[in-house]
């Protein structure tokens, strides 16, 4: 399948710069036999008594460090991973004039990490010189928004969600950002669970494929962890629900692999047989992303008219923008 089935027209101006206030006043598009529009506090509307709606209770790191190198030359590095007790992968920019056993140096001219080598494909292993690499996030770190979002973040908690727990990712699972507990608690009422997963979201997540085949493209791996719980309420439910694709990408890597806790790299692309999941919130995705493809795998090439749909009454994009509610059997 060629990548450029999953090009559409992106305008700078769709982008969304700054969040929606408040957070579950974001439009919401609803696919079905007649396409609805209302926004993200009507969520509870769609629900069903015995639907389980699944949450990606991650947290995003502060994983976004400006330091500087013994010449005074400034460096960004984006802390990724956890390889090994206080070794982590990171993205260093520039990275080609850091050579491995570099310190780099905070503000006040502390060193604060050093460089011990080369990582996987473009990264580099680092180590905090004090403490852990958590303290260094915390004292010197920024939340690391996505490049399309040029506008400053006067409030960072409005790129994490309100039910998030561990500082694991390096970008919010967005499509949760719309949740308020308000909606949430009208989950309940109209007869659904909530439960969470914990999904380590990447920076992969948002990387446009840049090979011509869609089979050609290497998925990045995220660890992900579903209790035990969580995993009995979702062989009970009549319907499960997903807020997010990370959620997706959780729950069916589990139901293939018989593991609830890992990582994953699965590429969810069309002709894939879903599991677990029937109902999908999501933000509108990047063109020719790997989060396209697997809503073409969800519901089939209508996203085109859908996303043609959305641009065409201003809905807002991408991480801070408007979402859909997308059902496998909507038509």
């Amino acid at each position: 399948m060629e990548t450029s089935l999953f090009d559409y027209d992106l305008p700078a101006s769709a982008i969304a710069q700054t969040p929606a206030e408040p957070r579950d006043s974001s439009r919401l598009l609803i696919d079905g036999d007649t396409i609805q529009h209302k926004i993200v506090r009507d969520l509870p509307t769609l629900l069903q008594p015995g639907d389980l709606v699944v949450l990606n209770n991650t947290r995003v790191m502060q994983a976004r460090l400006n330091l500087f190198k013994p010449t005074g030359g400034a460096v960004e590095v984006l802390v990724l991973n956890e390889k090994s007790e206080d070794l982590w992968e990171a993205l260093i920019r520039p990275s080609r004039k850091v050579a491995s056993g570099t310190f780099l140096y905070n503000t006040s001219g502390h060193p604060a990490i050093q460089v011990m080598g080369q990582g996987s494909a473009n990264s580099r292993i680092v180590r905090a010189v004090d403490g852990t690499i958590r303290d260094v996030m915390e004292t010197y770190g920024n939340i690391p928004l996505p490049p399309y979002i040029t506008t400053s973040l006067e409030d960072s908690e409005r790129y994490q969600t309100v039910f998030a727990k561990h500082e694991t990712s390096v970008a919010a699972p967005t499509a949760g950002l719309h949740l308020t507990q308000s909606v949430l608690d009208r989950a309940h009422l109209a007869g659904a669970n909530v439960a969470s997963v914990e999904l380590s979201v990447g920076l992969g997540t948002f990387r446009p494929i840049d090979t011509n085949s869609v089979s050609d493209h290497s998925m990045h791996e995220e660890s992900y962890q579903i209790s035990p719980e969580t995993w009995e309420k979702l062989l009970k439910a009549k319907r499960v629900i997903a807020i997010g694709t990370t959620v997706v990408r959780a729950l069916e890597t589990a139901a293939i692999t018989e593991n609830l806790v890992g990582t994953t790299n699965l590429f969810i692309k069309p002709g894939f047989e879903f599991k677990i999941v029937q109902g999908l919130l999501t933000n509108f995705h990047l063109p020719r992303s790997s989060l396209l493809v697997m809503i073409e795998a969800f519901v089939g090439p209508r996203w085109r008219h859908l996303y043609s749909m959305a641009l065409k009454e201003s809905y807002r994009f991408l991480s801070f923008g408007d979402a859909m509610f997308l059902q496998r059997d909507a038509v």
